[in-house]
């Protein structure tokens, strides 16, 4: 397990290469197995792989533009009348994204939505005309997905600070 935490780094450029079919329901997979509060397991998957939608998603917030540039965008999704735990359900479920991006040799980028500005005004209402989705729903983040175009350094054992450890107190 270690190893693709180590691997896993925020991409935000990818080759233009399609994402085979089952590397994505492996991904998809290792959402569904996140932990939700309550096992209310209330999140929803949006894929997206049109062109034209990546390009409007991209323009979500300012710091969005590289979504326009892989080939499959995740939108994690949460229903709000089955679940109480948005943030914390949808951002387990998006490492979960993440580290199997990377089992699968792909690259991801936790895309924030939830709580931010763009061009459009609100990014998740912004996200969620385009997407069409339900007003009961909450938009955390778009999940980028594709073959990382830079390889970037793995974490290191450098990165580990006994410093940042507390025992009993702080």
């Amino acid at each position: 397990m270690i190893e693709a935490i180590r691997k896993r780094r925020s991409i935000r450029a990818y080759k233009p290469k399609a994402v085979e079919e089952e590397k994505i329901r492996e991904i998809l997979k290792a959402a569904m197995f996140s932990p939700t509060a309550w096992d209310t397991r209330a999140w929803e998957f949006i894929l997206v792989k049109d062109p034209k939608t990546r390009k409007a998603l991209s323009e979500a917030t300012p710091y969005a533009s590289y979504v326009k540039d892989a080939p499959v965008v995740i939108v994690i999704c949460y229903d709000n009348q089955k679940g109480r735990r948005f943030k914390e359900d949808a951002s387990i479920c998006a490492e979960h994204i993440h580290l199997e991006a990377v089992n699968q040799g792909l690259g991801s980028c936790f895309t924030q939505v939830a709580d931010s500005e763009g061009p459009h005004g609100n990014a998740e209402a912004y996200v969620k005309e385009v997407l069409g989705i339900p007003d009961t729903y909450r938009v955390q983040c778009m999940m980028p997905i594709g073959y990382p175009a830079v390889e970037l350094p793995e974490h290191s054992d450098s990165e580990y600070d006994e410093e940042k450890i507390h025992y009993e107190r702080f």
